[in-house]
């Protein structure tokens, strides 16, 4: 059906450290859109809190400071990435997007902007899709949300993405209720993009309790160590939920994972007390119970040995903040 209506007025809300590629996978869309239409189907503003905004990767952007009036836009996106712990409380974006919400405008969350969303209390009442490796961060935060790990969502006036390149898959399933079939087709046909994947796909199907090349033993096993981080099981415990003896779990486990059960575990455990560190202000013995650890030394030597630091010095998600090598994986 052709869009009759006048130009969509979109404002993106820029925080410190915002995914730079997602900004682009949004704005591509949108500009070539209105190329093929040779007319302003949309027009954004690019906003931020300070006139220059630095991207994760390092970029900084101009942005406009003075932020449009919520009844001059019809959708705002909020891109953030890294150190949202310092914007959840920025009592200039909670009031905006309060504002916009309260003159209609479909809000929308990109990557850690939905977090951003979170906090205004933008998302009560609202599925939101939120990366996989603030998943565990964002439901102690906000326990009342329906946190999933999906690609994205979409609904009547909300929109949540994980990010990386679901933000495009998101983009464009939303651009296919704005714009008429035949200029969605030939939108992707510029994008070289056919492919539209669901919403509801799960963010890492690659994980080994999604694989079908491995076993169900194997699969429901890992499930099993995922249920029970908070209280890890012995070994004995592991393989008899299998039915197999602790001989055989360990040549199986590692035949199909790559890892021994113990260390694929700990290893889980490890980045559980990771995520809720950085993304979250529970206390250094919290995150150490949350993660099966009933001794705070034992935890401490363990994070120490994973991450080079104590787990007192690990409190802010960042750039420069340490990340589990990968030659330990």
């Amino acid at each position: 059906m052709p869009l009759t209506s006048p130009t969509h007025r979109i404002g993106i809300l820029l925080l410190p450290e915002f995914p730079f590629s997602g900004l682009g996978a949004l704005l591509d869309p949108l500009f070539i859109a209105n190329w093929l239409a040779q007319e302003a189907r949309f027009e954004w503003h690019l906003l931020g809190p300070e006139a220059s905004v630095r991207a994760s990767n390092g970029v900084p952007l101009a942005v406009e400071t003075e932020w449009p009036a919520p009844t001059d836009l019809d959708t705002v996106f909020v891109l953030a990435s890294f150190e949202t712990k310092s914007l959840r409380n920025d009592r200039q974006v909670r009031m905006w997007l309060r504002h916009c919400d309260a003159a209609g405008v479909r809000l929308a969350g990109v990557e850690m902007g939905v977090d951003v969303l979170a906090a205004a209390g933008q998302l009560e009442g609202h599925r939101a899709a939120v990366h996989w490796d603030n998943l565990e961060g964002f439901q102690e935060l906000y326990p009342h949300i329906h946190a999933v790990s999906e690609l994205y969502t979409l609904s009547e006036n909300r929109m949540t993405c994980a990010g990386g390149t679901a933000v495009l898959d998101m983009v464009m399933a939303w651009l296919s209720t704005r714009l008429e079939a035949p200029l969605t087709d030939t939108l992707r046909d510029h994008l070289l993009e056919r492919r539209q994947r669901p919403a509801n796909l799960q963010q890492l199907s690659h994980a080994p309790e999604h694989q079908v090349a491995i076993s169900a033993q194997m699969r429901r096993l890992v499930r099993l160590m995922h249920q029970t981080l908070e209280s890890p099981l012995s070994a004995e415990a592991l393989a008899e939920a299998v039915g197999l003896s602790v001989r055989q779990l360990e040549r199986r486990f590692r035949s199909e994972v790559g890892l021994s059960p113990k260390r694929y575990y700990l290893q889980l455990r490890i980045n559980r007390a990771h995520r809720l560190l950085q993304q979250t202000d529970l206390s250094v013995s919290d995150v150490a119970t949350s993660a099966g650890f009933a001794s705070l030394e034992h935890f401490s030597r363990t994070y120490r040995r994973f991450f080079d630091c104590a787990p007192s010095e690990d409190r802010v998600q960042s750039r420069d903040a340490p990340v589990l090598p990968v030659q330990r994986l």
